[in-house]
């Protein structure tokens, strides 16, 4: 970035505030400014506040700015050096409670720590905004001033169930110094850590132990690691090594989930090893494991031997699930009928009721099921409709607007800030001042604040509040389509139905741009950057550089695109493709059937929670945007057709 002289610059803000330039947006000339600014200060050259004009002073995101410049001199701040502080008590005095004081707050506790000013950063520590690092120079001030406590909190992060940043290291070390990691300590530490899935790190802490303290607990992570040998050594020998029975339990859990087969073949020595006061434990995850695998006769099998007090809703639901993929209705009803009261009248487990009955050709029975869950507007809903030969229509309930009220809020000064921030592209800032903003509204102002994110075209708040507001069916409202030119072009490219598209794009982003998961995968349509590159290739179109995903149009039709590869590879399978882009290609195929299925059936037992109810989402959300468009519902041949396993080309790769 060219910085300008402060003079030069003053005059180019100057001219960007002027009054006339945006007479329709009164903070059109100031947000500019405010985004120039702000950039030189990203760009690590801030402009001095001497030169800011009024209207950029008078902006409401004006104490962003300030709070940015005082975030980078505090990163430029010397050691032992202490200038900064007043400037940043000062501002955090002004704007206490305030959303915009919180990553300052944390960014000077960062700094006084690097700075070593102990004292300070004890009298400033606030836990509602200390992470994990913050905590652990919480623990080395107080070690540096040796409070009274230092020795409590110390240990307080040392038996922490996961790996904590170096910050903690020095910490840890005096107490090594002090000779405070007893023996008793490191083991507590290793044992919550093992608890908690983190065998590789608790491995390294238990070396401090003694070889023969320490080898029950290398046995844990073992059993975590590598179930299936260990459970044999034990079998082979069980007197060789004692073994927790939480460390048996994980490791038999783990091998169950992963090797159901492996797990079966050994149960019954492993159930003679615990005795039977634990043995029902063991078969539980058995079972579990047998079902997700849908090894329907062998899951049944084993539900069946479980007592009735050991089969919870969970279990239960799972038995259903195992007993469908048998084609067992008979098992079906009468695991519903074992479920809870609440559970049972689930528009999921009614709807299965329903088949069930149909099944027995109890059709009065069937339809009055399906009938009782059609205005639950979900998938089950859906597929209710069809089975009694209707095309499935969502039921609306619009919320009403007050416009007197979406107007007070629009003028409101939280959201106010929340809008600019928003527009200005830090949408987590502008987040964070929607929540402060709406803490103190009533219902009737909370639910009137749908509507204006919804006039904002900030689509994600609008769903998000209308969510947690208990607002879920005014379907022109929550289900926008923004960037319709970008999925048209994306629809006929990879002749998909826009609907399908707009479905995948609201579940996986919810209409953000700029969202990126914790696995890495970029904007609206959630694509993964290697994918997008393999899929640009494959599809001769330009090879994105990631920062390229954030544009809707390159997103929108690279996630398209990847969605038809699926269909093509799946034997144009919307629903398994759908599972596939959610959960990967390698775990759909293994969840395909080995003979024809119902699509139903075979959704109900995918084992990722998180990929069903993805693919049941998807397909409803397809049907509220074709009902917004066209009135009636396309292409629902696929939810009432069968799942086909897949088959094996010559050249040996996968195919319909």
């Amino acid at each position: 970035m060219t910085v300008r002289t402060p003079a030069r610059f003053a005059a180019l803000l100057l001219a960007l505030v002027g009054p006339s330039a945006f007479a329709d947006d009164p903070y059109a000339g100031a947000r500019q400014v405010f985004l120039l600014a702000y950039a030189a200060v990203e760009a690590g050259a801030p402009l001095p506040s001497a030169i800011d004009p009024e209207a950029l002073r008078d902006y409401p995101l004006y104490p962003y700015l300030e709070r940015a410049r005082l975030t980078r001199a505090l990163g430029r701040a010397q050691p032992g050096s202490s200038a900064i502080d007043d400037d940043v008590r000062a501002f955090l005095a002004e704007h206490a409670g305030e959303p915009v004081s919180n990553d300052l707050q944390r960014a000077w506790l960062a700094s006084l720590a690097t700075r070593q000013q102990w004292q300070t950063f004890l009298a400033s520590f606030d836990p509602a905004v200390a992470d994990s690092a913050l905590r652990c120079d919480r623990a080395r001030a107080k070690v540096v001033l040796d409070t009274e406590d230092a020795t409590r909190t110390a240990l307080e992060l040392w038996l922490a169930p996961q790996r904590l940043p170096p910050e903690c290291e020095v910490v840890f070390d005096w107490l090594r110094a002090r000779g405070a990691l007893t023996e008793e300590l490191v083991e507590q530490r290793v044992r919550a850590l093992l608890a908690n899935g983190q065998a590789s790190f608790a491995r390294t802490i238990a070396r401090d132990l003694p070889a023969e303290r320490a080898a029950p607990l290398q046995q844990w992570a073992d059993l975590l690691e590598k179930p299936e040998p260990t459970i044999d050594a034990l079998l082979h020998d069980p007197k060789n090594r004692p073994v927790a029975d939480a460390a048996l339990l994980a490791g038999w859990t783990k091998l169950a989930r992963n090797a159901p087969l492996a797990a079966q073949a050994r149960y019954e020595q492993v159930s003679a090893l615990v005795g039977p006061e634990h043995a029902g434990d063991y078969a539980l995850a058995l079972a579990f494991g047998l079902a997700w695998d849908r090894r329907a006769p062998e899951a049944l099998a084993a539900f069946a031997k479980l007592p009735t007090e050991r089969l919870d809703d969970n279990a239960r639901a799972w038995q259903a699930r195992a007993a469908l993929w048998a084609g067992n209705w008979e098992q079906v009803e009468q695991s519903i009928q074992r479920m809870s009261a609440a559970q049972q009248t689930q528009a999921r487990w009614q709807y299965w009721a329903a088949r069930a009955a149909a099944a027995r050709d109890d059709s009065a029975r069937a339809e009055t099921l399906y009938q009782t869950i059609l205005p639950s507007d979900n998938y089950y809903a859906a597929n209710a409709a069809l089975r009694l030969g209707r095309q499935p229509e969502p039921h609306p309930q619009r919320l009403a607007v007050n416009d007197d009220v979406v107007a007070a809020l629009a003028a409101h000064a939280g959201f106010v800030r929340s809008r600019e921030l928003f527009l200005c592209g830090l949408k987590s800032a502008a987040a964070a001042e929607w929540a402060s903003a709406t803490l103190a509204l009533d219902a009737g102002q909370r639910a009137q604040a749908v509507h204006l994110a919804a006039r904002w075209q900030w689509h994600d708040m609008s769903v998000t509040t209308a969510a947690r507001e208990h607002v879920f069916y005014d379907y022109a409202l929550l289900y926008p389509q923004p960037y319709d030119e970008q999925v048209q072009a994306a629809a006929k490219l990879a002749n998909l139905d826009t609907t399908l598209i707009y479905g995948v794009i609201r579940q996986e982003s919810l209409f953000r741009t700029d969202v990126v998961s914790s696995a890495g995968a970029v904007g609206l349509a959630q694509v993964m950057p290697a994918t997008a590159r393999e899929i640009a290739r494959a599809w001769q179109r330009p090879v994105p550089a990631t920062a390229e995903l954030f544009d809707p149009a390159v997103n929108i039709t690279l996630g398209a695109a990847h969605l038809r590869d699926l269909m093509n590879r799946y034997g144009q399978q919307t629903i398994v493709a759908l599972a596939g882009y959610n959960a990967g290609e390698r775990a759909v195929e293994r969840w395909l059937p080995t003979e024809p299925v119902d699509a139903d059936i075979w959704t109900e037992n995918i084992p990722y929670n998180e990929t069903r109810e993805y693919v049941q989402r998807v397909l409803w959300h397809s049907v509220v945007f074709g009902w917004l468009t066209s009135g009636s519902q396309r292409e629902r041949d696929a939810w009432l057709a069968q799942i086909a396993p897949l088959a094996t080309r010559v050249d040996g790769q996968p195919a319909i």
